[in-house]
C-alpha cells in the first residue's frame, strides 16, 4: 500500500514539508519511514540541515592538514614517514622512550627489550571496538579458500580473516598508508593482492593516500614506488586482467595503465578523475570505467590503451559500473544524478538505456539519497540471471527485472540489519544463484553477509533484518575523534565517525562496546566525581549528557530527547520538530551551526559541573548537571568574544580554574587569568617578544600542566615541521618542540601525571615520546599503529590512545612514575 506524504506526516506527527526531505536524505521510502522508530526518526530530522555530513567530515579533516599558506604539500605523508625512517637510520633509537616501545627497523616490527618513557609494544592493550567496525571501501574473497577474506578500511589499513569473518586481524599495523580505498586480487595468482590508498570519494579529499601497495604472499606488503606520486594520491579502484598482466588504476587524475611485470612503468590513458574501472571477466581487451564526479562512462576494446565515451543519457555525478556475471554484454551503471538512477548496456558498455528505477509504490526509488558521490555500489553477479541486481546507497535495494523496479532489503536504523552507507558488494566465489547465493557487503559499519541473497529483505514490511549476518568480529577500524574515561568505574567513552558516541565498561571486552548516542560522535568528557555522568557531542557542538554511567542510549531507557541534549536543542513533542530553548539555556553558536564540525568542549578538572564549549565564542556553563526540561536546563553564557575564526582547542589549568587557554583554527592562542569571572579578560599570547608563537594554522590541541598555571603546550596541524610548542611563562615566550618530530599534524599531547618531563605526542603518523620535556623525541612511532592519534587521556597512570582508524589502545605507565 502506498503511503502519501500527507498520511505519513499525520501518522508521524511531523510537518508535511519535511517528508520529502527525509525520504531524499535517507534514501528510502515513505513506507520505511512510517515504521521507523521514534528515536531514529528524530535523529534523521535533526540531520536534515546537515544532510551531506560526509562532505563536512572531509573538509573538517582537510583543514587540519593545511600549512600556513592553506596548502597540503605534495607527498606530505610520505615525506613525514621518510623523515622518521631517516632519523632511525642516522641515530638508532633507544628501545624505550618514556615507557613506550620503539619501532626500530622501519618495516613494522619492534626490537629491544623495553621502551622509551615506559612504552613496550607488548604492553599496549587494544580496547576495541571489535564489534562496531568502520568505513570499508573494498573486499576480496579468496577463490581457493572462501573463508579467507581481506577488507580495506578507510583509516585503519587492510584486515584479514581466515575463518569467514569470525575473527579479523590487521595485515600490518605499520603499512605505509592506512587510508585504504580499494582492494584487488590477481585472478591468475591468488596470493597477489593490490590495495589502493587515498579516499578520493570524499569531497574534502581528507584521506590522502600513498599510491598502491602489493603483496606476493598475502603477508608482506610493499609499496609500488612508481605509484608514490601525486597521480596516485587517490586510488579509487584497481582492475586486474584475467591473466594478471595488466593493471588499470582509477585515480583522481584519470586512468593509469601498467603492463610492466615489475609494475615500474605506468601510462596515463585517460585524463579526467575516474572512480571506477572494471575488466570484462572473460575478455582482457574489454573494460569499462565510470567518472568520479562528472557523469561520464567509457569503454575500451584494446585492453585499456584507448578509451571511448559511452553513449548515454544526461548523466551527472559519480558513476559505478558492474558487468553481469551471466553475460558481459550486459553492464549496469548506478548513476548519482539527483538521488540515483539505474542504466543498462546490452553491448558491453558502449551504449546505455535508462531503467525505471521505481520503488514498489511506483514512485522513483531514491536509493542513493543525496549521498551518491559518497556511497554508491552496484552488483550483478548472478551467473544464471542478468536481471538480478543489487544497488547500495544508504540502504541496499534489490531488483529482479534489471533495474525497472527496486525493493529495499536492508534498514539502516535496525541493529540486526546492515549498517548504513554501502561501498562494496562482492559475491562468494561459489555463488551460482541456486545452491550458493552468499554475498558480502562493505559499508560504514564494517563487513556484513547475506547467506541467501534471495531471502533477505523479504519481510512484508520494514525493518528488513532476516538473513543478515554481521561479520564485525575484532574488525577494529573505528575512526574516533575523542575519548574520555572515569578512573573509578573504568568506563570509557569515545566519539566516532558515523558510529556515534560509544562506551565500554572495564569488564566488557573489545566485543562489547555499545552506542549511547548515534550519528557522528566527537569530543567527550567524564565527570571524575560521578561515575554516572558522561558527556559527548553530535556535530556542530550538539553536546549531550548520559546520566546512567553510559550504559544505554537513553532511548531504550525511556529518557526523553529533551533530557539528553544540554546545548539547548529540544524536540517539540507537539509536532516532532527540533527547536531551541530561550537564552540562557542554549548555545547560540550551536543553534546557528557556526561551530566546527567536530567542536571542542572540556570539563573543568577543578569543577566538574563546569563545561567550556568552543564555537565562534567560548561558552561556559557552571551547572552542566542541571535537570533538563522542555524550556530550561544548563545555563550558558559567552565568556570570550568571537575572534574571527572558530575555537578549535581549549585547556583549563588543573589546580587553577581561572587559567584558561583557547586556540583557534588560524593558530591564534588566547589566555585568561580570571576565567571564572562573569566576563573574563583575554590576552592573545605569543605575538611579541623575542620568542613568539609562530604557526598560523589550525590549533589542534592545548595541554595545561597540573599545578603549573604558567606552562602550556600548543599543538598545530599541517604537514610542516614545528607543530608542537611550549610556553613556561604564561604565554609570553614560546619554544618550538616539534623540530625533531615528523612534518605531520600533531593532534594530542599528554603529560605523565607523575613525571612532568615525560611527554606523549599523538600525530598523524602515530605516537612519539620524550623523556626530557620535549627537547628530544623518540625518532619513531611508539604507538600501537601508524594511523592518526587524535586524542590521549589518562586513567590514573594508564594512558589511553584514541586513534582515527584503529579504535583505542591503552598502556599502563605507572611503573615509570
Amino acid at each position: 500500500m502506498t503511503t502519501s506524504d500527507e498520511e505519513l506526516a499525520r501518522a508521524r506527527n511531523i510537518p508535511v514539508d519535511q517528508v520529502p526531505l527525509l525520504r531524499e536524505a535517507r534514501g528510502t521510502t515513505n513506507e520505511t519511514l512510517a515504521r521507523t522508530p521514534e528515536g531514529a526518526l528524530r535523529k534523521a530530522l535533526v540531520r536534515l540541515d546537515r544532510a551531506d555530513l560526509p562532505t563536512e567530515r572531509g573538509m573538517f579533516r582537510l583543514e587540519q592538514l593545511r600549512d600556513d599558506e592553506g596548502k597540503v604539500p605534495e607527498q606530505a605523508l610520505e615525506t613525514a614517514l621518510g623523515q622518521m625512517w631517516t632519523a632511525v637510520r642516522s641515530s638508532p633509537p633507544s628501545p624505550v622512550t618514556a615507557g613506550v616501545p620503539t619501532l626500530q627497523d622501519g618495516i613494522g616490527t619492534r626490537a629491544g627489550p623495553a621502551p622509551t618513557a615506559g612504552m613496550a609494544m607488548t604492553a599496549w592493550e587494544w580496547l576495541g571496538p571489535g564489534n562496531i567496525g568502520g568505513r570499508t571501501r573494498g573486499l576480496v574473497v579468496d577463490p581457493d579458500d572462501p573463508d579467507r577474506m581481506w577488507a580495506a578500511s578507510a583509516g585503519g589499513g587492510v584486515w584479514h580473516t581466515g575463518d569467514g569473518g569470525a575473527w579479523w586481524a590487521p595485515v600490518d599495523d605499520f603499512l605505509g598508508n592506512l587510508a585504504c580505498a580499494c582492494l584487488a586480487m590477481d585472478p591468475a595468482d591468488h596470493r597477489r593482492l593490490y590495495v589502493g590508498t587515498g579516499e578520493g570519494f570524499s569531497n574534502g579529499d581528507a584521506l590522502r593516500g600513498s599510491g598502491i601497495f602489493t603483496t606476493a604472499d598475502t603477508v608482506t606488503w610493499v609499496p609500488l614506488p612508481a605509484t608514490q606520486t601525486p597521480d596516485f594520491h587517490y586510488v579509487s579502484r584497481i582492475a586486474v586482467s584475467s591473466t594478471g598482466e595488466v593493471l588499470i588504476a582509477a585515480t583522481g587524475t584519470g586512468l593509469h595503465r601498467c603492463d610492466d611485470p615489475a609494475r615500474a612503468t605506468w601510462r596515463r590513458v585517460l585524463d579526467v578523475p575516474v572512480g571506477d574501472v572494471r575488466f570484462d571477466p572473460g575478455d582482457d581487451l574489454r573494460a569499462v570505467a565510470g567518472a568520479m564526479a562528472d557523469g561520464e562512462a567509457w569503454y575500451t576494446r584494446d585492453g585499456g590503451l584507448t578509451w571511448t565515451p559511452a553513449a548515454r543519457g544526461p548523466w551527472g555525478g559519480r558513476v559505478e559500473l558492474a558487468y553481469a556475471a551471466r553475460t558481459s554484454e550486459v553492464v549496469y551503471a548506478s548513476v548519482e544524478a539527483t538521488d540515483g538512477e539505474i542504466w543498462r548496456s546490452d553491448d558491453g558498455g558502449a551504449t546505455y538505456r535508462r531503467r525505471g528505477t521505481l520503488a514498489p509504490n511506483g514512485l522513483k526509488a531514491p536509493y542513493l539519497g543525496k549521498q551518491g558521490w559518497y556511497d554508491n555500489a552496484v552488483w550483478a553477479g548472478d551467473p544464471a540471471d542478468e536481471d538480478l541486481l543489487v544497488v547500495g546507497g544508504i540502504n541496499l535495494w534489490r531488483s529482479t527485472d534489471g533495474g525497472h523496479r527496486l525493493r529495499e532489503i536492508s534498514t539502516w536504523w535496525h541493529g540486526r540489519s546492515v549498517h548504513a552507507d554501502q561501498h562494496a558488494i562482492v559475491s562468494h566465489p561459489g555463488y551460482d544463484g541456486t545452491g550458493n547465493r552468499t554475498v558480502f557487503f562493505g559499508n560504514d559499519g564494517g563487513v556484513f553477509k547475506a547467506v541467501d541473497l534471495a531471502a533477505v529483505g523479504t519481510e512484508p514490511e520494514p525493518p528488513f533484518t532476516a538473513g543478515w549476518t554481521e561479520l564485525v568480529n575484532n574488525y577494529g577500524a573505528t575512526q574516533f575523534y575523542g575519548g574520555a574515561g572515569n578512573a573509578a568505574s573504568g568506563t570509557i567513552v569515545g566519539g566516532a565517525q558515523d558510529n556515534g558516541t560509544l562506551a565500554v565498561g572495564p569488564a566488557d571486552g573489545s566485543e562489547a562496546w555499545r552506542s549511547i548516542f548515534g550519528g557522528d560522535g566527537g569530543w567527550c568528557a567524564a565527570d571524575p566525581t560521578d561515575p554516572d555522568v558522561f558527556y559527548g557531542e553530535y556535530v556542530r557542538l550538539g553536546i549531550h549528557r548520559s546520566v546512567d554511567g553510559a550504559t544505554t542510549d537513553g532511548e531504550s531507557a525511556g529518557v526523553p530527547w529533551y533530557e539528553r541534549y544540554i546545548n539547548g536543542q529540544v524536540l517539540n513533542p507537539v509536532d516532532n520538530t527540533w527547536q531551541w530553548k530561550p537564552v540562557p539555556y542554549r548555545i547560540p553558536d550551536a543553534m546557528s551551526g557556526s561551530a566546527l564540525f567536530i567542536a571542542p568542549f572540556v570539563l573543568d578538572p577543578n569543577a566538574p559541573r563546569r563545561l567550556l564549549a568552543g564555537g565562534m565564542s567560548l561558552w561556559r556553563t557552571d551547572d552542566a548537571k542541571a535537570p533538563n526540561t522542555l524550556s530550561t536546563g544548563p545555563k550558558w553564557r559567552a565568556v570570550k568574544p568571537p575572534a574571527g575564526k572558530p575555537v578549535s582547542a581549549i585547556a583549563v589549568a588543573p589546580g587553577h580554574p581561572d587559567v584558561i587557554w583557547v586556540g583557534h583554527t588560524d593558530g591564534r592562542v588566547f589566555r585568561t587569568g580570571d576565567g571564572t569571572a562573569p566576563m573574563p579578560s583575554w590576552d592573545r599570547v605569543g605575538v611579541t617578544g623575542p620568542r613568539p608563537l609562530e604557526p598560523a594554522r589550525y590549533c589542534t590541541c592545548l595541554t595545561a600542566v597540573a599545578g603549573d598555571p604558567d606552562t602550556v603546550y600548543a599543538a598545530f596541524g599541517g604537514y610542516v615541521r614545528g607543530n608542537l610548542w611550549v610556553s613556561r611563562d604564561g604565554g609570553a615566550q614560546w619554544a618550538n618542540l616539534g623540530s625533531a618530530l615528523p612534518a605531520a599534524p600533531v593532534r594530542a599531547l599528554a603529560v605523565h601525571p607523575r613525571r612532568s618531563s615525560f611527554l606523549y605526542c599523538g600525530t598523524e603518523v602515530g605516537l612519539f615520546a620524550s623523556e626530557d620535556g620535549g627537547l628530544s623525541w623518540s625518532p619513531t612511532n611508539e604507538g600501537p599503529t601508524n594511523c592518526s592519534v587524535d586524542d590521549l587521556f589518562w586513567m590514573d597512570a594508564t594512558l589511553v590512545c584514541v586513534t582515527h582508524g584503529r579504535g583505542m589502545f591503552r598502556i599502563d605507565l605507572s611503573g615509570v612514575g
